[in-house]
């Protein structure tokens, strides 16, 4: 455990204008409730609308940071896993949690996750770009030719699953990029590969390691029900099996590759990377998470729980890290 001072003022942020935001708001409370065991952190909360307040009165980013010694980054989706957020606090000089502005921003983008990862050897599933002034009948007819169905339709920038679409046909094809495009600027399209969901996290300098995995979690849906439907909803509530039902060979390899994503986006602190494991082709990776949900559904604690870690050692490691800034 960390040696943290009594005395350090912990912000910790959450809430803002993401679509995550009432993730954030709960992934924040379960982090102040643990760290005022130890200490008295002050809840940052960001409004909806992108406003700043601090115990409920609203402040400038300014008036609110320069009592502050570390934030604690709660927040999850746009603004403050993309970047946003992470500007504001180097600006300000505020030592922060979680990656810093530019891994943020290239890890939140699909596409260029995607392209990095295939750089180092990475599988990942096929997929097309299609930007918002493209053609999208055009684009979505290159897309039926060139690619097998069914597709996975879905924002390039944005995080966890929401706006995600399932197209089994050329009209859902066509209907799906509408919907993400008239939101977003731009969607990936992906070929929809079946298989057991999986999701790793990794912590710098844990355990003794410089990049310590934590147990692949499995990540079962409901029966009879897909991740996804085509209203973007998720369907019911899944089952997480922690360690999860792989073989000892997949296990190893979804941690390699977690491991690998989170060097080669030059992430810091803590990532969680998620995989897709067909039966008949392998290990997929899919995404990988900057800022994971810390609620106590939350799949990361949970994998905390496995490896016999405090939700508080972690959090105290994670921002001793931040406070050690050659980490």
């Amino acid at each position: 455990m960390n040696n943290l001072s009594r005395s350090l003022h912990i912000g910790v942020i959450r809430g803002g204008p993401s679509s995550e935001y009432e993730v954030s708001l709960q992934t924040g409370g379960n982090v102040l409730k643990t760290l005022s065991e130890t200490h008295s952190p002050v809840d940052i909360f960001i409004s909806r609308d992108g406003k700043w307040h601090i115990n409920g009165v609203e402040r400038s980013p300014e008036r609110i940071l320069k009592n502050i010694d570390v934030v604690f980054n709660a927040l999850h989706g746009e603004y403050g896993e993309d970047g946003g957020v992470q500007e504001i606090l180097v600006h300000h000089g505020v030592p922060f949690t979680g990656s810093e502005r530019y891994p943020s921003a290239i890890a939140m983008n699909k596409w260029m996750t995607k392209e990095r990862a295939k750089a180092i050897g990475i599988k990942t599933p096929l997929a097309m770009l299609v930007r918002r002034e493209d053609s999208i009948n055009e684009k979505a007819r290159e897309i039926w030719s060139a690619m097998p169905h069914p597709f996975i339709v879905k924002p390039t920038c944005g995080g966890s699953s929401i706006g995600v679409y399932i197209a089994n046909t050329f009209k859902e094809l066509v209907s799906s990029l509408e919907k993400v495009l008239e939101i977003h600027g731009s969607a990936v399209v992906e070929e929809y590969i079946t298989g057991k969901e999986a999701t790793c996290g990794v912590i710098d300098n844990f355990r003794e390691q410089k990049l310590y995995a934590l147990p692949v979690v499995e990540i079962i849906p409901p029966k009879k029900s897909k991740f996804f439907d085509n209203e973007s909803k998720y369907n019911g509530q899944s089952r997480e099996v922690c360690p999860g039902n792989f073989s000892a060979e997949e296990k190893t390899e979804m941690e390699k590759i977690s491991k690998e994503i989170h060097e080669v986006l030059g992430l810091r602190h803590y990532s969680r990377s998620d995989f897709i494991v067909s039966p008949r082709r392998g290990i997929y990776f899919l995404e990988v998470n900057t800022l994971p949900g810390l609620t106590k559904e939350s799949l990361l604690p949970k994998s905390l729980q496995a490896v016999g870690v405090s939700f508080i050692d972690f959090i105290h490691h994670v921002l001793g890290l931040a406070l050690n800034r050659n980490n």
